[in-house]
């Protein structure tokens, strides 16, 4: 259950940067309760989109320098990067739908 993968400095463009799919990142916490209620959504849509969809997860107590150079103030935020680039944005707990809504004009 859940394809997601642990995004850090070491493997961010690897991951993220040169990704030949969308990737969908999660900048999250473990205290982060909001954070918390989505990741069920989120390992379910890593599932169902798997090849179409990268879904990454960035702890932003541990990687604090990707978080600030996207400038994330609230977690969770989720940044939809496409050929490198941000795409999309949303800040804080949402539904399926509203996440779905995020990335699939870009798949």
């Amino acid at each position: 259950m859940g394809k997601e993968v642990t995004i850090t400095t070491a493997n961010f463009d690897a991951e993220v940067t040169n990704s030949d799919v969308p990737v969908l990142l999660d900048f999250w916490a473990e205290w982060c309760m909001p954070c918390k209620m989505i990741a069920p959504v989120l390992a379910q849509l890593s599932d169902e989109y798997d090849g179409k969809l990268k879904i990454g997860k960035l702890d932003v107590d541990s990687e604090s320098e990707i978080a600030m150079k996207y400038t994330v103030q609230s977690i969770p935020t989720l940044l939809l990067f496409k050929n490198g680039e941000v795409v999309g944005q949303h800040v804080g707990a949402a539904p399926k739908p509203t996440i779905e809504a995020l990335f699939k004009p870009h798949l």
